[in-house]
């Protein structure tokens, strides 16, 4: 498995104790350093089952700086790929991408059940 993760986000760090307290293994990767490509967005998005809207980091400095609340609805789906895909900082985080699920942002009782973890 993939955690996908700003080091310094603080909801990265509750997810990645979350992980590690439960024994779960996993390649950290750094969305700053390492922003995925535009053919991972795709394939993640559509393994995920989520509205692409939900991989945006809507908290973040650069969406609102770029106005994206009001320019995301209608904006066309490729230049929504397009910009994720430009800058890491623009993806939501953390993410846990798995063979067979993408789990978008952290909560951990969706993620407990999702990788059969009992709490």
């Amino acid at each position: 498995m993939i955690f996908l993760c700003y080091p310094k986000c603080t909801t990265c760090q509750k997810a990645k104790a979350w992980l590690d307290a439960h024994g779960v293994s996993y390649t950290l990767r750094d969305i700053k350093l390492d922003n995925p490509s535009l053919s991972e967005l795709k394939d993640w998005h559509s393994r995920s089952g989520l509205p692409l809207k939900r991989f945006f980091n809507t908290s973040g400095l650069q969406y609102r700086a770029l106005e994206l609340k009001d320019r995301l609805p209608s904006m066309p789906e490729e230049e929504q790929y397009a910009l994720l895909a430009s800058d890491g900082m623009l993806v939501k985080r953390p993410m846990l991408i798995a063979e067979d699920f993408v789990l978008v942002g952290f909560k951990a009782p969706d993620w407990a059940d999702r990788l059969g973890i009992q709490e």
